[in-house]
């Protein structure tokens, strides 16, 4: 099996199904059409991402082993948030995000000798009403510099989380109760 990701979430994760794995991650430009819907998004990123490191593994076309690739955004009204360029980016995210529901898209992108599974994961999440200050506290940490929507559930993040509804690993960036069932079946 190939994880063709660098996130240590998702590695983490993908161990919850199987320790028998490599780390391929994909090295491509992600390139997305102009007002791509957030769901069509992840689907889109993680197709690109399987298929160009199914390329460089198996430039024949002859895939002998498993590659899952995933991808993550968080949306609010339409608009993707990706992960933040700036300390200042990320509280402005925070601050959209305060007392608010939002959802989490995964898309992944199963490529498997005899088949290619794609499916998309939607989670909804609800942020607290938050304070300036526990904005500005969190993004102090650095906590939101390499997340999606300038927030990790799994960290520090978490108090920032009133609900969710859906998969908690979708959040984290990869539904793995579907995807053990998407590769199981």
């Amino acid at each position: 099996m190939i994880l063709a990701s660098q996130s240590p979430r998702r590695r983490e994760l993908l161990a919850l199904i199987t320790p028998d794995f490599e780390v391929i991650p994909a090295q491509g430009e992600e390139k997305l059409p102009a007002n791509i819907a957030p769901d069509e998004a992840v689907l889109l990123l993680s197709q690109q991402k399987a298929a160009e490191v199914s390329a460089r593994k198996f430039p024949s076309g002859d895939v002998t082993d498993t590659i899952i690739a995933a991808d993550t955004v968080v949306a609010i009204d339409g608009d993707i948030l990706g992960k933040p360029h700036s300390r200042e980016n990320a509280v402005e995210m925070l601050r959209r995000l305060s007392g608010r529901k939002h959802s989490v898209f995964t898309g992944v992108t199963v490529i498997t000798p005899d088949k290619t599974i794609s499916f998309v994961e939607e989670t909804t999440v609800e942020f607290f009403p938050l304070t300036e200050s526990e904005i500005e506290a969190y993004a102090a940490t650095g906590d939101p510099m390499d997340k999606a929507g300038a927030y990790g559930i799994q960290g520090r993040g978490a108090l920032l989380v009133k609900r969710i509804e859906g998969d908690y690993y979708n959040v984290m960036g990869l539904p793995v109760g579907e995807l053990y069932r998407r590769i199981n079946n």
